[in-house]
C-alpha cells in the first residue's frame, strides 16, 4: 500500500483531534450533570389502625449515641426483608389518630449502588468553632426569593425544606424520638416566610425603602447570593475580599415574618424506631408532612447523586433558622469530609434549629445547558457518635443521603402513586 496523501491525511487527523476534544468536554460535563437513576418501587402493602400517641416526648438539643459511618461499616448488610421493615411508616393525621403501613420493595436488584465509604480521615469538632462562617440571610429582598424561600421553620423548633407545593422534608427527631412523638406534634405547624410590610420612612411602597438606595447589609447577603449560585466552578473571588467577607453580618431591617399553616399528615419510616434498626437509625432520620393548604412559594425537587465528594468542588448548601438567631433565615456552605451510602459529615457551621433543613447542590439537566438545584440530603444536627461501637464518642455535623429507596419512599409519600416514582 502506497504513501497516504496529505489531502486525505489532514482531514482525518483534524477531526480525531475534535472528537478528542468533544469527547473531553463531555466527560467534564458529565461531572456537572445530574445523573439518572432507576430507582426502586416502594408500594403499599396493608394498613392498620394504631392506638393514639401520648405525644409526651421532648426535644433534644443534640441527639447521642448514633451509630456514625466507622461504626456502620462493621454492621452486616440489611437484606430485602429488613429494608421493608425499616421503610414501613407510621402516619399521624392532625385529629390525633395514627396508621401502620407496611411497604413491599419491588426492583431493588436493578439500581445502581451508591458509592461506598469516601473516607478523607480528616477530623474535626464542628458546631461553630473559630470563625462562623455562616450568612444571616435577614433581608426580604433574598430570603422570599428561590432558593431561600423553599425554607421553613417547624414549630417544634426545626427547619425543613419545601419538596412539593405542599410537602415537607423534614428530620424524624424533630417529630419524634425515637420512641414517642414530641409534644406539640398534634398541632403541628410550618412558617413560611413571608416578607414584612413595612411603609412610610425610607422610601415608597412595601419594605420602606426608596428607589435606588442600597442598605447597609445588602453586600452580604448578595454576597450568600454569590456564593450559593457557584457550584461546582470554586471560589470566584478566590481569597481575599470576598473570603474575608463571610464573617460580616446583615442589619435586621427587612427582616421576614412567618405565616403559618397546619399541618395535615405526618410520615416517619419505621427505621428511626428504637429497637427496629439498631445501629442503622441515623439513617432514617427523615420525615415528611403535608400541610393542610399548599402555599404560593416555589418548591426544590429532590436528586440522587452517587458520591458528593467526588464533585467538583465537593460542596453542599443549605439554609434554616439556628436557634441563636431567632427570626432569621441563615445561610451555609461548606465540602463534606467523609460519605457513606446513607450518612455525610460535614464541617458546616450550625446551631440548634438548623436541623431538619433540605441539602442541595447545583448541577446541570441532562442535555440541557439549565443548572438545577436539588434535594440530596436532610441535615440531621451536630451528634455525638458512636465511632467505634464501643461507646467511645465524637461530634461530627451529620447528615442524611437520600438514596434511590428513600427517593422512592418519599415520593410515593408525596404523590401517593409509586408508578410516578420510577427515575430519579
Amino acid at each position: 500500500m502506497g504513501p497516504i496523501p496529505l489531502c486525505v491525511l489532514l482531514p482525518v487527523t483534524v477531526l480525531a483531534v475534535v472528537l478528542a476534544v468533544a469527547a473531553e468536554e463531555n466527560a467534564v460535563d458529565d461531572e456537572y450533570t445530574w445523573p439518572q437513576w432507576k430507582v426502586p418501587l416502594v408500594r403499599q402493602r396493608h394498613t392498620v389502625p394504631l392506638s393514639s400517641s401520648n405525644f409526651s416526648a421532648h426535644p433534644q438539643a443534640q441527639l447521642s449515641g448514633t451509630c456514625g459511618i466507622e461504626c456502620q461499616r462493621r454492621l452486616p448488610a440489611s437484606s430485602l426483608a429488613d429494608l421493608e421493615q425499616f421503610l414501613s411508616y407510621e402516619t399521624v393525621y392532625e385529629n390525633g389518630t395514627r396508621t401502620f403501613t407496611s411497604v413491599s420493595v419491588q426492583g431493588l436488584n436493578e439500581v445502581a449502588s451508591l458509592s461506598q465509604n469516601v473516607s478523607s480521615r480528616s477530623r474535626q469538632k464542628r458546631e461553630v468553632y473559630g470563625t462562623d462562617t455562616r450568612f444571616t440571610i435577614s433581608d426580604k429582598q433574598f430570603s422570599t426569593k428561590y432558593p431561600f424561600s423553599t425554607s421553613v421553620k417547624i414549630s417544634t423548633g426545626c427547619s425543613g425544606v419545601l419538596v412539593s407545593p405542599k410537602h415537607v422534608l423534614t428530620a424524624a427527631h424533630c417529630i419524634h424520638d425515637g420512641k414517642d412523638y414530641l409534644d406539640g406534634v398534634q398541632k403541628l405547624r410550618v412558617g413560611i416566610l413571608k416578607e414584612k410590610s413595612r411603609r412610610g420612612k425610607g422610601g415608597k411602597g412595601r419594605g420602606g425603602r426608596g428607589k435606588g438606595k442600597r442598605r447597609k447589609g445588602d453586600k452580604d447577603e448578595e454576597e450568600a447570593q454569590e456564593k450559593e449560585g457557584d457550584d461546582g466552578k470554586g471560589d470566584r473571588k478566590g481569597k481575599g475580599k470576598g473570603r474575608k467577607s463571610r464573617s460580616r453580618r446583615s442589619a435586621e431591617s427587612g427582616k421576614p415574618s412567618f405565616r403559618w399553616t397546619g399541618v395535615k399528615k405526618t410520615q416517619v419510616p419505621k427505621g428511626w424506631f428504637k429497637g427496629v434498626s439498631e445501629g442503622l437509625t441515623a439513617d432514617y432520620d427523615y420525615a415528611v408532612l403535608e400541610l393542610k393548604k399548599a402555599p404560593k412559594v416555589k418548591y426544590m425537587d429532590l436528586g440522587v447523586i452517587p458520591s458528593v465528594k467526588k464533585l467538583p468542588a465537593g460542596r453542599i448548601h443549605f439554609s434554616g433558622f439556628d436557634d441563636d438567631r431567632p427570626g432569621n433565615l441563615v445561610y451555609r456552605f461548606c465540602s463534606v469530609s467523609d460519605e457513606s451510602k446513607d450518612l455525610l459529615y460535614q464541617y458546616c457551621d450550625a446551631k440548634p434549629g438548623s436541623s431538619g433543613s433540605g441539602i442541595y447542590i447545583r448541577l446541570k439537566e441532562p442535555g440541557k445547558k439549565k443548572w438545577t438545584r436539588k434535594i440530596i440530603g436532610v441535615f440531621s444536627g451536630h451528634q455525638w457518635v458512636d465511632v467505634n461501637g464501643n461507646g467511645m464518642q465524637q461530634d461530627y455535623n451529620v447528615a442524611v443521603r437520600i438514596t434511590p429507596l428513600k427517593y422512592a419512599q418519599i415520593c410515593y409519600w408525596i404523590h401517593g402513586d409509586s408508578s410516578l416514582c420510577k427515575v430519579a
